[in-house]
């Protein structure tokens, strides 16, 4: 008899066994969109919620256009059964299926009737979220699905936390049958609207929601689109398109992405899955500029340009993707300043920190519209063209920036050494500006051994003195084969000089490695720190300090079990779970690492690689965040992520590849048409490694690397060129 039962008589029938579902477990984590200058949080169900951190959102140019977006089931949440950004990072796929519902007709819809999938991706300005229904019980069924939805239009800084005196004003809904248009008049007297336009099926718009109302027989579907399209009055909007049409077109521009050719295979599965995640956050932060490709630096906080993080993400893949660095140089190049201006921390030939889109940048109620507040972005700009000539000898591309580099060399020489001593460091012109202005650039992140805050100028960086005398060192060589032999030899004979003075003022037997800083009384801040670490791949130091450099990194007050932290676990000011004072950075732990690319001990290049292996292992997608709190490392423990950490952030995602090139100690000489293989090495956890399209000039090459006892073997696989390998052992 029970065979003939429907669902809502057996419900009955066990009624007082029965567990009614009215609600999903809680769940915090979110699903991250990007496309160009639109991004979006979602949370587990593809929704965007008004409660919480408050980060969620759909984002376009820097501004939120959507502040809430809830979908309701018969005015119900719905449960989820699961969701995930797939693995290239495109779309964003939810199922849901209903709770335990009571229809206007008194019946119970029983959970697990009903399934929606949501199938969502960005793409030209808008958000594209295709919705499926199809009823699995064996009745009809009449509800509906309603979209509750708002618009704060806060500038990227308001939802940051920061506080405005006054704000623009919210303008009157524009209803059609199947749309709604939500619209805010800026005090930049933009016009803001968000667009939303339900189709596929008849819909009911009001002025914060639209309802689907819907008839499904049993086994039968429902399909529609509700779009959200961002615009602004005065540009011009892109032609509105399908869904299927924008999907080929996403997917097209990661065909043709720089990261498209080039392939790592592992004999890891884990380890193959933290390099596809890292792989495709890569792709989607990559931004194609009138310039070239741009990566963006990371997703909600910094989801524009910003200079130095530009530049050590191209540092980060350059071996496999020179592009990168041409259209970063490119970018970079043309909005090098050329004037002064306080506001901005402008100079001549000084480079960018970063540009913002929003009102408030506009309205220069922040500085960053165009803001050149970074010590470092200036002589990283002159290395990276130095690094890239080296990789591609690329010298038509180098000769037309060269002014470009001539003006960047002025500035380090000029400005940069602010009080003549024969080092770079700054301070800022400007109160809004950033009062710490290299890569640890919150107010706390320089100070002396007894905790003491450095807050006066002019600052003198480690990592920077390092950066200047790669650039210098390296700008000769250009400089030589640009014909300009006699710039070439002042280059170079200024880096020996400042390799020398930089070991007098900054070097301390006492820490093992350089100190943090010099203050504006040219005091040393004798503090143990990642910053020394970054020293290393520039040369600047000598082979004996390179050593207890490297020796320190690796002592339990620095290195966490996950990496090496910002400063050491016994200084004053350390904090683990602080921003720059003792948390662990995944791109610090890279450029650290590649130190010691051709160096005969690679332990630290092993350890950094071995703990951001295991640290992808603990978070979500396997994608490595922005840092983690430097606590240390706990048996049956994963690490302590930090709150506010961008996820996707590109110089994190690109970690993984400069540290595999310092294992590898993999070095290439374009004009050479040589690749070096410095005393490569590889982790317990990695047997074989496989390198796949890797181009040098007209050569391409397929490699492998396969571990054994005492030794890595190096195998070609496939050579198309003339270009050589040669191993250091």
């Amino acid at each position: 008899m029970a065979d003939h039962l429907s669902h809502l008589d057996l419900i009955e029938v066990g009624q007082q066994f029965y567990i009614r579902a009215d609600s999903s477990l809680a769940d915090g984590r979110t699903l991250v969109l990007l496309h160009g200058d639109t991004f979006a949080i979602f949370d587990r169900y593809g929704d965007i919620q008004p409660v919480g951190p408050g980060q969620q959102g759909l984002f376009h140019e820097e501004t939120r256009y959507l502040s809430r977006l809830e979908l309701r089931i018969a005015g119900y949440k719905p449960l989820l059964l699961s969701s995930t950004t797939r693995e290239d990072n495109v779309t964003v796929s939810v199922d849901l299926t209903n709770p335990d519902i009571e229809l206007v007709s008194g019946e119970l819809l029983p959970r697990g009737t009903l399934h929606v999938y949501r199938n969502k991706f960005l793409a030209e300005s808008t958000c594209f979220d295709r919705i499926s229904v199809r009823n699995f019980g064996s009745e009809p069924v009449d509800t509906d699905l309603c979209f509750i939805f708002a618009a704060d239009f806060k500038d990227i800084f308001e939802v940051r936390g920061q506080k405005r005196s006054e704000r623009g004003k919210s303008l009157p809904e524009e209803l059609t049958p199947g749309s709604v248009v939500l619209s805010y008049e800026g005090l930049d007297h933009v016009i803001r609207q968000t667009h939303i336009q339900c189709s596929g099926l008849r819909s009911v718009a009001e002025p914060d929601k639209i309802t689907v109302p819907l008839h499904l027989e049993p086994q039968h579907e429902a399909i529609f689109s509700l779009d959200v399209v961002c615009s602004n009055d005065g540009v011009v909007q892109p032609k509105q398109v399908s869904f299927e049409e924008a999907l080929l077109g996403i997917q097209y521009e990661r065909s043709a992405s720089p990261l498209a050719g080039v392939a790592i295979y592992t004999s890891n599965e884990q380890f193959n899955d933290l390099l596809n995640r890292s792989w495709s956050d890569l792709s989607m932060l990559l931004v194609q500029t009138k310039f070239g490709p741009y990566p963006y630096a990371g997703v909600p906080w910094f989801s524009t340009v910003f200079g130095r993080d530009g530049i050590i993400t191209a540092l980060e893949l350059l071996w496999l993707a020179p592009e990168i660095a041409k259209g970063v140089l490119s970018y970079l190049a043309t909005t090098q300043s050329t004037s002064i201006d306080p506001e901005r921390d402008a100079e001549p030939g000084k480079i960018l920190h970063e540009t913002r889109k929003g009102e408030m940048a506009r309205l220069r109620e922040v500085p960053f519209g165009m803001y050149y507040g970074s010590v470092d972005s200036t002589p990283l700009f002159v290395l990276l063209a130095a690094f890239y000539y080296e990789r591609t000898a690329d010298i038509d591309f180098l000769r037309s920036i060269w002014p470009n580099i001539r003006a960047a060399l002025d500035w380090i020489d000029r400005y940069g050494d602010i009080d003549g001593d024969g080092f770079v460091e700054y301070a800022r012109k400007s109160e809004s500006g950033l009062l710490q202005q290299g890569w640890k650039d919150s107010q706390d992140s320089v100070f002396h051994h007894d905790g003491s805050l450095v807050m006066e100028g002019p600052i003198a960086l480690c990592e920077v003195q390092a950066y200047v005398f790669a650039a210098k060192a390296g700008m000769a060589v250009v400089a030589e084969a640009l014909g300009e032999a006699e710039l070439a030899a002042r280059l170079q004979s200024q880096a020996e000089e400042l390799r020398k003075r930089f070991s007098e003022a900054f070097w301390s037997d006492e820490l093992g490695m350089f100190a943090l800083a010099l203050d504006g009384k040219k005091q040393p801040c004798r503090v143990r720190s990642s910053n020394a670490g970054q020293c290393l791949f520039s040369g600047i130091a000598f082979p004996s300090q390179a050593a207890r450099t490297m020796e320190s990194l690796m002592t339990p007050e620095f290195f966490s079990g996950w990496g090496i932290r910002t400063i050491a676990a016994n200084e004053k000011r350390y904090n683990p779970m602080s921003y720059h004072n003792g948390s662990v950075w995944p791109h610090d732990n890279a450029l650290i690492a590649f130190g010691s690319k051709h160096r005969r001990e690679k332990q630290i290049a092993l350890r950094v690689l071995s703990g951001l292996l295991d640290l992808s292992l603990f978070v979500e997608l396997h994608r490595l965040p922005e840092l983690i709190c430097g606590l240390p490392r706990r048996p049956g423990k994963g690490p302590t992520l930090y709150p506010a950490a961008c996820s996707p952030q590109a110089w994190a995602a690109g970690s993984v590849f400069m540290t595999l090139q310092a294992c590898l100690g993999l070095t290439i000489k374009a004009k050479e048409s040589r690749i070096y293989l410095y005393h490569t090495t590889l982790p317990e956890a990695l047997r074989r490694v496989e390198i796949h399209n890797l181009v040098i000039g007209s050569s391409v090459l397929d490699l492998a690397f396969e571990r054994y006892a005492e030794t890595v073997g190096v195998d070609i696989l496939r050579r198309t060129g003339d270009v050589e390998v040669l191993t250091q052992r």
